[in-house]
């Protein structure tokens, strides 16, 4: 049976491509306009899974995409880093003169700012996805619009790459992570783990939480926080970490189970690439 995918964004987009390297049978896509919108769609099972940017290297992680999996109790399976070119596209035979708007992911728009510092007549306009711009500039026959996506976006809808690779820096990697509604089945193969924690409001909470991940030998690779809205002052610590024995992780997290007022596991599956 063909599995439904869900993805943020259209045909053509770097979630799209994300779809076709970590799945080995391609599934059917289906195609969300905004991350909320694909976090519904997984919790109310009209899809077996979905992809998710998390975090990027240039402009960080993308809380609100945190909170999205709290709130709709969803679990993290995998994960996928995919390097991220961005390219300034448009109808054929366009030139950069001729360009007055250029529409993108605000994503994009931040990791490209300094390449249109040479072009002030240009507007940035944020928009909902990389590759639905590349489209309707395909299907409007836009003259004046450019848009920034990836180059399969512009190999699909028939436009023409004027400037390519036009992000700031050039290392330039998305991590994505696969997410469904139910737990999967427990791996022996699990290396990595992403939790949610809430402490006590106290001093050396925080440390000490943090020296039983570093005496049970796991390897903190991420904590962000939110505040918890119902308690003012509160705050909830999204944390990732990696390792090497499985047992050492358990033994964390039944401490850190004691320790923390809530503790919820997002996921538990292999480190990607």
């Amino acid at each position: 049976m063909t599995q439904k995918i869900a993805i943020q964004g259209i045909k053509g987009s770097f979630h799209d491509r994300v779809v076709e390297e970590y799945y080995p049978l391609a599934p059917e896509l289906m195609e969300c306009l905004s991350f909320d919108a694909l976090a519904k769609a997984v919790a109310s099972g009209t899809c077996d899974q979905a992809v998710m940017a998390i975090e990027n290297s240039i402009a960080g992680s993308i809380l609100p995409n945190y909170a999205l999996l709290d709130q709709y109790e969803l679990v993290i399976t995998g994960e996928h880093y995919l390097s991220i070119e961005h390219n300034l596209m448009v109808l054929p035979g366009q030139k950069i003169e001729d360009i007055q708007e250029v529409h993108s992911h605000p994503m994009a728009l931040l990791q490209c700012k300094k390449f249109f510092r040479d072009y002030p007549h240009i507007k940035l306009i944020e928009s909902n996805d990389t590759a639905e711009e590349a489209l309707k500039i395909s299907k409007k026959k836009s003259t004046a619009c450019g848009a920034i996506a990836g180059n399969r976006a512009a190999e699909i809808y028939g436009l023409e790459i004027l400037s390519p690779s036009i992000q700031t820096i050039k290392n330039n990697v998305t991590r994505f992570v696969i997410i469904q509604k139910d737990k999967a089945e427990q791996s022996n193969e699990i290396s990595k783990a992403a939790w949610k924690f809430v402490l006590d409001h106290k001093r050396g909470s925080l440390a000490t939480a943090l020296n039983v991940v570093s005496d049970c030998n796991l390897n903190l690779t991420k904590i962000q926080s939110l505040p918890v809205i119902e308690t003012p002052g509160k705050y909830a610590f999204f944390v990732d970490v990696t390792f090497d024995n499985p047992k050492d992780y358990f033994k964390a997290k039944s401490l850190l189970q004691i320790m923390a007022t809530a503790f919820k596991v997002l996921g538990e599956y292999r480190s990607g690439k």
